[in-house]
């Protein structure tokens, strides 16, 4: 099977939803209106369209996975800086474990960094983002503005030292809380 990660285009958007929708139909821990995250982000001053990306196989020229980095703000008592969101990565469930999630994340990581932005924020798995180079976000003083497992907040530098004098409290998308 044959992978291509390519920004995801206007035209897209209908079967990314379902995309996204399918990867989280039997998640114990998903609300199931995760697709629905998304179309808000995409209408929010906060989306990066190159930064929202999906996994073709091509073979059957077929969208399999979609992942998609937003920005925020990371508000500390003097000062805000900007950083982003990675949420959600979806996979379609017969494509799991394949390794497709990971390719998605690698590249808009990669993404990210190539269009200037120097830190991202993940709230997820504890043992599986750090693969990638996310740390505790707590190690810099970034905290969510929920409660959170302190393990699950994470955050990572896409540049040397970018976190290095940042701290405060992670200002998502009014997208997340509609």
């Amino acid at each position: 099977m044959t992978i291509v990660i390519r920004q995801e285009q206007p035209e897209d958007y209908g079967i990314t939803e379902q995309v996204v929708k399918s990867a989280f139909a039997d998640m114990a821990f998903s609300d199931q209106t995760e697709h629905e995250l998304v179309a808000r982000l995409r209408q929010s001053a906060e989306f990066v369209p190159e930064l929202s990306l999906v996994a073709v196989d091509q073979e059957h020229d077929e969208i399999i996975g979609h992942i998609l980095l937003s920005k925020i703000k990371i508000v500390g008592d003097d000062d805000s800086v900007e950083s982003l969101s990675l949420a959600p990565v979806s996979v379609l469930p017969e494509y799991q474990g394949q390794g497709i999630g990971r390719q998605l994340i690698s590249e808009s990581l990669h993404q990210a960094s190539e269009h200037g932005y120097s830190s991202v924020v993940v709230m997820g798995h504890a043992d599986y983002y750090p693969k990638f180079g996310f740390r505790k976000a707590s190690e810099w003083g970034i905290k969510a503005p929920f409660e959170v497992e302190d393990e699950a907040f994470m955050a990572m530098e896409l540049c040397e030292h970018a976190l290095e004098r940042v701290s405060g409290i992670v200002e998502y998308s009014g997208a997340f809380f509609e």
